[in-house]
């Protein structure tokens, strides 16, 4: 006999004190069964504030912990574990070995004030915290990195070189990246240094695919997220975060073309008609689009039969700093 996915789901959140929280890049039949939408710090947020004991989060590992380091109280479960890749790219043995090569270079570890795209593991953000340092949004980076030039040290941005050069640039700050392949980084000679991480999703869009849009559409609009390669963003009308790319393409008039470099599915939901993918290749997120309907209802199924899966832990020691990571930005926010 098969299940109505959907009609399960919903008399599970009926009878459960859970709440499912949706990111903008799940699949569309996932999104829709969310009580809570948006971008992941807003999440986590959100969760914090809300009163169900239970939290079940479509999205990636670091957003699931993020609920944990802000409100550890709550039990968090994730329909599927899934991975950022740009999250991967980073953990705790690389970070040390980033302040070491700083350190190699004539920067002392007390002369470094390291900054964690909110898209990494809770062990960065650890690490981010012991020394003092804080995390940022794609929203808010201009404002933390700009707070933390104020104390005089170089800024170590991990894990997204794209952001934290893209946000040098915007500056007017130098920047280079540790492990870029053919280029020296001298940290002693630049104001933000990068580790060479990035997303895989915003690394699809290319120049060649802005000319086409161009060509084709003379006054066409160019909007992107800060994750894409600086070239890309130096070449659009805009950059911005989740919320501001979505408040940008609503506040066009409706007759105004504009193709957007983000993942796929928020495009796709995006204001109907004269919106593009700004890509020959569909630029959708492999991990986050790896939940579906059925991982949701077994997850919410799951708290029914009191043997709950793929639950979210975070040591109290990690959960700790991290938190102060997060706090002070929040402070400067």
């Amino acid at each position: 006999m098969s299940i109505d996915y959907r009609a399960e789901i919903e008399r599970l959140k009926r009878e459960l004190p859970v709440t499912v929280v949706g990111h903008y890049y799940q699949r569309d039949e996932v999104f829709e069964m969310a009580d809570i939408t948006g971008d992941s710090l807003e999440l986590a947020r959100k969760c914090k504030a809300d009163n169900n004991p239970w939290v079940v989060f479509c999205g990636v590992g670091f957003m699931g912990q993020s609920v944990k380091i802000i409100a550890p109280e709550k039990r968090v479960l994730m329909p599927k574990v899934a991975c950022c890749a740009m999250a991967r790219m980073m953990d705790a043995t690389y970070f040390d070995e980033s302040v070491a090569y700083m350190n190699k270079h004539g920067v002392k570890t007390e002369d470094i004030l390291p900054i964690t795209y909110i898209n990494s593991d809770a062990s960065v953000k650890a690490k981010v915290g012991k020394m003092g340092g804080m995390v940022c949004t794609s929203s808010n980076a201009y404002k933390i990195i700009e707070k933390g030039l104020e104390s005089g040290k170089k800024i170590l941005f991990v894990p997204d070189r794209c952001l934290g050069q893209n946000f040098a640039n915007s500056m007017g700050l130098k920047s280079c990246v540790i492990g870029e392949e053919g280029k020296e980084c001298n940290p002693a000679e630049a104001d933000v240094i990068c580790f060479n991480g990035f997303c895989s999703v915003h690394q699809l869009f290319t120049l060649d695919d802005i000319k086409f849009y161009r060509e084709k559409y003379p006054d066409i609009k160019i909007a992107v997220h800060p994750e894409c390669d600086p070239a890309i963003v130096d070449a659009a009308d805009f950059a911005g975060s989740t919320s501001q790319l979505i408040k940008y393409v609503n506040e066009l008039d409706p007759e105004q073309k504009v193709a957007i470099g983000t993942e796929y599915n928020l495009v796709n939901r995006m204001r109907q008609g004269n919106t593009y993918v700004l890509s020959s290749t569909k630029p959708e997120c492999p991990t986050m689009n790896e939940t579906t309907l059925e991982d949701l209802y077994k997850t919410l199924k799951s708290i029914e039969d009191n043997q709950p899966i793929n639950e979210i832990f975070v040591d109290e020691d990690t959960r700790h700093y991290a938190n102060l990571a997060l706090e002070r930005m929040l402070a400067i926010n």
